[in-house]
């Protein structure tokens, strides 16, 4: 299975793959910002992939343009709410709630 590490808090969870790094962190008390529900809708679930970034699916068009509105991306960030985990990574949240 998996492993997730999420940062500053340190949680850290074996997981289902598939499962998208905000149902991960809202099923294990991490605190994230999710304003839109999941829904690509916004960017407050915004992460930064510290380690295994190849361990998650691509980022699809929605994402992307979801993305390119953030005033701080770097190369590594993602929406956790699209972000789906096949392999052990380890992951900032940038918006904690």
């Amino acid at each position: 299975m998996p492993k997730v590490k999420f940062l500053p808090s340190g949680v850290e969870c074996e997981v289902k793959a598939g499962e998208s790094i905000l149902d991960i962190a809202l099923s294990h008390g991490v605190p994230i910002q999710h304003a839109c529900g999941g829904f690509c809708a916004c960017t407050t679930c915004h992460c930064e992939i510290i380690e295994g970034a190849s361990n998650l699916e691509a980022p699809d068009s929605d994402e992307q343009e979801r993305l390119s509105v953030l005033d701080d991306p770097t190369p590594t960030s993602r929406l956790g709410c699209q972000a789906k985990v096949k392999g052990d990574v380890v992951v900032r949240v940038v918006n904690e709630e």
